[in-house]
């Protein structure tokens, strides 16, 4: 009786352990976790909320990682993805709290949105930088891929070639 008592906790424990697992981070670790990199590297922390189906999302990934402008980002950047707005069987991504913290930033018109802060954790910025103050996400209109790379300028060293390799990359996205 005793065996099978034991065996039962083991195994129900064993669930227990791998569900806890299988969580994904909560949206404040990961942002704590972008600032302490960012801090440690002397960097500004770029947080994007972001979903699995966001084709914008993944054209705000591509754009980053494109070999015109990954080495900028990168230099700038410690960069932190929260997850949020899952559906059906995704929603198990979803990272706890992303979406009261996106409302907190003034995320108000869909993915991807993006804030900046400093390597302390302050606001600089979040991506509600269209004419009327809403999300430009990943910007490919002009109006929008010009305020992106002034706000760059604003706070990120980056140089006119840099500058100009981010503009044409992020207009791109229009014809993408």
């Amino acid at each position: 009786m005793k065996k099978i008592l034991f065996a039962v906790l083991v195994c129900a424990f064993s669930c227990v352990v791998a569900r806890a697992q299988k969580m994904p981070a909560t949206a404040g670790d990961i942002v704590n976790a972008t600032v302490a990199k960012a801090k440690q590297q002397h960097k500004k922390a770029l947080v994007m909320f972001h979903a699995s189906w966001c084709e914008w999302c993944k054209k705000m990934d591509a754009s980053i990682e494109d070999p015109t402008c990954k080495n900028y980002f990168n230099k700038n950047f410690a960069i932190g993805i929260i997850d949020v707005f899952e559906i059906g069987k995704k929603t198990k991504l979803n990272n706890p709290g992303g979406d009261a913290m996106y409302e907190e930033y003034g995320g108000n018109n869909g993915l991807p949105f993006w804030i900046i802060l400093d390597e302390n954790g302050n606001l600089l910025t979040t991506a509600n930088l269209s004419k009327t103050g809403e999300n430009i996400g990943c910007p490919s209109e002009e109006d929008d891929v010009n305020a992106f790379v002034n706000m760059l300028k604003k706070y990120t060293l980056i140089t006119d070639t840099e500058a100009k390799a981010v503009h044409d990359r992020f207009v791109k996205n229009k014809k993408i």
